[in-house]
C-alpha cells in the first residue's frame, strides 16, 4: 500500500530524520522524499512516499501515533493520502470546448487518476461531449436573479457526489466566496494571460496591440480575489509580428489546455502545498 504523506510546520532541526525514523519503525519502505525551506518564513515543507505492507499497517493507529509523537512536537500541518483512494473531480464548463476535451481525453487514455463523477455548466452548449464520455452533465444556468438559486444548486451536487476538488475549465462565471470557502485552495482555474498581464475580457487583443513577443497561460487556485490565487503552473509560447490575432488565440488555446492539464495533474498527485498565497510544487 502506497501512501503519501505532505507536512508543513515551522522550520526546526531533526524533522527528517524524526519523520523517516517514524515511518521506518511502522515497517514503511520511503520510496521518495523532497522537502524544501522557505528561509524568509522559516517555515519547513516535506513530501513523502512510503509503501506498506497493507496487513500489517492499522491506519487509525499511524495517524493517531503520528499526531502525538510527530504533528503535535513539531507543530505540522500534515495530511495523509492513499494511492488506491482517487480524488473526485469536477469540471465547470461554459462554451469553451478545447480544455475540456483535453481533459476528458487525458483521463480517458488513463493519463489522469482521478474519478469525474459530473461536469457542470452554466450553458447546454458542451453536453453532446459529456455524452461522448459517458459522464453526466447538469445545465445550471447562471444570472444574476438566480444566482444564489444556481450556487445552492452546485453545492448540493458537490456533496451529494463528494467532490473533493473541482476544475474550472473556461468556465465564466465569478465563483462566489461560498464555494471557495467550501473548497479552499481546492478550485482550479486556467487563466488566458501569463499573470500578472492583459487581464480582461479579450488579452490576446490587447497583447497583439501591444506587440508582444511572447503570450502565456496561467493555472491557479482560486481565492475571493480574482485571478490573484497562487500560481499553480504557467508557460508561454513566442509569437511575432507575423502573426494574426487568430494565431494569437490558437497559440493560447493550445497552452492553456496544456497548462490546466498540468496543474490538475500535480493536485492529483498531491505535489502542491499552498502558504502565503504561494504554492511549493514538489517535482
Amino acid at each position: 500500500m502506497k501512501t503519501t504523506i505532505l507536512i508543513h510546520c515551522p522550520d526546526q532541526s531533526g524533522i527528517i530524520s524524526a519523520v523517516t525514523g517514524f515511518i521506518h519503525a511502522k515497517g514503511g519502505n520511503i520510496i521518495y522524499l523532497d522537502q524544501h525551506v522557505d528561509k524568509e518564513a522559516d517555515v519547513f515543507f516535506m513530501r513523502l512516499e512510503s509503501d506498506f505492507d497493507p496487513n500489517s499497517l492499522d491506519l487509525d493507529q499511524f495517524k493517531n501515533e503520528f499526531t502525538t509523537t510527530l504533528s503535535k512536537p513539531y507543530q505540522m500541518d500534515w495530511s495523509l493520502h492513499l494511492d488506491t483512494v482517487l480524488p473526485r473531480m469536477a469540471i465547470f464548463v461554459s462554451k469553451y470546448n478545447h480544455c475540456l476535451y483535453d481533459l476528458l481525453s487525458r483521463h480517458h487514455s488513463g493519463e489522469l487518476n482521478a474519478e469525474i463523477p459530473f461536469i457542470v455548466s452554466n450553458h447546454n452548449d458542451l453536453e453532446h461531449i459529456a455524452e461522448q464520455f459517458n459522464i453526466p452533465f447538469y445545465h445550471i444556468p447562471f444570472s444574476k436573479a438566480a444566482k444564489l438559486k444556481a450556487e445552492n444548486q452546485q453545492l448540493a451536487l458537490l456533496k451529494e457526489h463528494k467532490v473533493d476538488f473541482i476544475v474550472l475549465a473556461r468556465y465564466m462565471q465569478i465563483v462566489s466566496g461560498t464555494l471557495i470557502d467550501e473548497y479552499p485552495n481546492r478550485i482550479i482555474n486556467i487563466h488566458h494571460s501569463f499573470l500578472p498581464a492583459f487581464a480582461g475580457a479579450k488579452p490576446y487583443h490587447a497583447a497583439f496591440e501591444r506587440g508582444v513577443k511572447i503570450i502565456g497561460a496561467t493555472s491557479h487556485y482560486v481565492t475571493e480575489e480574482l485571478d490573484a490565487g497562487p500560481i499553480i503552473e504557467q508557460d508561454v509560447t513566442t509569437v511575432s509580428h507575423a502573426h494574426s490575432i487568430q494565431d494569437f488565440i490558437g497559440k493560447g488555446r493550445d497552452l492553456e489546455k496544456i497548462v490546466l492539464s498540468r496543474a490538475v495533474k500535480l493536485h492529483v498527485k498531491r505535489k502542491t502545498m499552498v502558504y502565503n498565497n504561494k504554492t511549493v510544487i514538489f517535482s
